[in-house]
């Protein structure tokens, strides 16, 4: 419907105060974090398939 509000993804914000967060919404911000480095983590690799695979292909 047009009323309903749009929800946004939970994020975090580096360097924010975290004294105001209760143990679950410190949990909950861990666990985008982590899901975050995991597709940080999925760019380098891709990356590097990427470089070792154009390597391979100039080098003689």
């Amino acid at each position: 419907m047009e009323d309903d509000p749009i929800r946004r993804a939970p994020s975090h914000e580096v360097g924010v105060s975290l004294d105001t967060l209760s143990v679950h919404e410190l949990q909950a911000r861990i666990e985008i974090l982590k899901a975050e480095i995991a597709r940080l983590e999925a760019a380098i690799e891709g990356k590097t398939a990427s470089r070792e695979a154009a390597d391979a292909v100039f080098k003689f």
